[in-house]
């Protein structure tokens, strides 16, 4: 295994299991004293906005120049970030990032506590699968810069910790059970490092420098949609807009004074 790969994988099983945090602080946090949460939440939005238009694009732009020119490595780049955007929107079409416990159990023999776990069963999917993304870009940044891999992989972890809480939430409250709840959250983020692996695969196989960079440009795109569509709606949930904005520019201000000192 090449030795760049090893802490990509690292920073990846980290993000995806925080996860697991979330599942653990069900059992003493209420999401009402979540607020401080759109601060963080808002951050990590701030973060991924500013490496993906600025760093990982450039960085795919210089990838593509080489066996392209500069004219259609820029073109390149623009199609695999756009790219990325409708891969992120495809995944979300056909599942959905929440799940209301209306769409289950209509009929009237349906006990509340079954709904309620059935509605933390499909969340934990849908968490699952909107993860894999995540993992594919934490691994792939890590993979060709470290100093940008673990903001990154920060960013990510923040907000998968509001996720492992909703799915552990309506399991626990389900079940009573805090080993099935931490399970399920478990579960839920196992799929960020799985993503990571089959990176690992690709990059060592078949793929020349030319589709990193369009990988690169496309996970751009994928980044910059989970901010807006996930990271900004949630924590708008906890919090109010000032809060989102500080968060957002605090964000900014952090990674881009940190990436001047790299």
């Amino acid at each position: 295994m090449s030795t760049q790969f090893i802490p990509a994988l690292i920073l990846t099983l980290f993000a995806g299991m925080s996860t697991v945090v979330g599942g653990f602080m069900t059992f003493f946090v209420k999401k009402n004293n979540l607020k401080a949460l759109s601060i963080g939440l808002g951050f990590s939005a701030g973060v991924m906005i500013y490496i993906s238009l600025t760093e990982v694009m450039h960085s795919a732009e210089s990838m593509l120049s080489a066996p392209f020119g500069a004219n259609f490595a820029n073109i390149v780049t623009f199609v695999s970030f756009f790219a990325g955007i409708l891969i992120a929107i495809f995944i979300d079409f056909f599942i959905p990032d929440h799940i209301e416990s209306d769409l289950f159990c209509k009929e009237g023999n349906c006990n509340h506590k079954h709904r309620i776990k059935r509605v933390g069963l499909i969340t934990a999917i849908a968490v699952a699968v909107h993860n894999f993304p995540e993992g594919l870009a934490t691994f792939l940044i890590s993979s060709q810069d470290l100093s940008l891999g673990i903001p990154v992989a920060i960013a990510i972890a923040i907000h998968n910790i509001p996720e492992g809480i909703a799915v552990a939430l309506p399991i626990y409250h389900a079940t009573g059970k805090k080993r099935k709840a931490i399970w399920y959250s478990f579960m839920s983020g196992i799929s960020e490092p799985i993503a990571g692996l089959l990176g690992m695969l690709f990059l060592k196989t078949f793929m020349p420098e030319w589709t990193i960079g369009a990988m690169y440009a496309a996970v751009a795109g994928i980044m910059v949609y989970i901010s807006f569509d996930t990271l900004l709606p949630m924590a708008r949930e906890y919090g109010e807009n000032h809060h989102v904005i500080t968060g957002i520019i605090g964000g900014m201000f952090v990674i881009g004074l940190s990436l001047l000192f790299i």
